[in-house]
């Protein structure tokens, strides 16, 4: 392929796999947690990030990072202690982020403005090797956090009043989630655009739950589901210029569409051999990786709740 010859292609299909696991990695557990368009807010906080990042003549990658951080850990405030609902600090999100950003390109040096679209929408070209290297690093803060706490992440994104009783910490993985998917926005914004991160964090694992429900092969498929987009949508912006995040975004929501209706006719056998062998229909509904809730850890020396094995299991 012609296009590897490219050094800024090599770049771009980079950070496309990076994008591709790491945003459904965080997106099933926002997507357990009923806070799918979380990465949307934190994307229009991110706009502030990389007008800073701007004005001050500082890397926007790592401006945004910090930024959405902050206003991903402000929004967990918020849902705990005060009286506003969580969807009302989304919406504090959303404008204040917006508006920061806008205010802060207005006042950076001219020629900010075009830079800015390529972070709102992505862009293959302006993939430079210091993003590359921020990427990597954020990317692989992610993998190690979705991986590496996936029982405790799960039970508390499943039921936050079971994992408490089992002795997880529970605001410490929520603050967790909230800084990971804060991440995983930055990462993604290189490639599909900080406006339409949030779809790559969702609709890969809401295909994915057609096939499975699992939890590992929902991760699993969600993963390969993420990583087959990007990439495609890379390549065919490349050779169809094509702005790189709406060709992702598309086909990823053409996966969704095409897993859906493959996995109807299947979904009709399960409920029929269900229904020959005496089952109750109201298992066809249960949330995908529920089987998963029954072995979320609990800490060594505490005892178990509702046959949860412990954190070495």
């Amino acid at each position: 392929m012609d296009l590897l010859n490219y050094a800024f292609m090599q770049r771009a299909l980079l950070a496309a796999v990076l994008v591709g696991v790491t945003a459904p990695a965080i997106g099933i557990y926002l997507v357990q947690r009923r806070q799918a368009l979380m990465g949307d807010g934190i994307g229009h906080v991110a706009m502030t990030g990389v007008g800073l990042g701007f004005l001050l003549s500082w890397s926007p990658v790592w401006m945004a990072t910090l930024v959405s951080v902050v206003g991903s850990v402000l929004m967990e405030l918020i849902r705990w202690y005060g009286r506003t609902r969580g969807d009302i600090a989304l919406a504090m999100l959303f404008y204040g982020g917006m508006a920061g950003g806008v205010m802060f390109i207005n006042l950076a040096p001219t020629g900010s403005n075009a830079n800015l679209t390529s972070y709102l929408f992505g862009s293959l070209s302006t993939v430079s090797p210091s993003d590359v290297t921020a990427i990597c690093l954020l990317a692989a803060f992610v993998v190690l956090v979705t991986i590496g706490l996936r029982r405790q992440l799960f039970a508390v994104s499943q039921d936050e009043e079971f994992a408490r009783v089992t002795g997880l910490p529970v605001r410490a993985l929520n603050l967790l989630t909230a800084v990971t998917a804060a991440v995983t926005v930055t990462v993604a914004m290189r490639v599909v655009g900080l406006l339409l991160v949030s779809a790559l964090m969702v609709v890969p694992v809401a295909a994915a739950q057609q096939l499975s429900r699992s939890f590992a092969a929902t991760f699993a498929i969600a993963v390969a589901i993420g990583v087959t987009v990007t990439i495609s949508g890379t390549v065919t912006s490349y050779y169809q210029d094509v702005p790189p995040g709406a060709t992702i975004v598309l086909l990823t929501i053409a996966a969704f569409l095409l897993l859906t209706a493959l996995a109807a006719p299947l979904a009709r056998r399960r409920a029929r051999v269900r229904e020959h062998a005496g089952g109750d229909p109201a298992e066809c509904v249960i949330p995908a990786a529920d089987e998963e809730l029954g072995r979320a850890t609990v800490p060594a020396g505490r005892g178990s709740t509702g046959g949860a094995e412990g954190v070495g299991t």
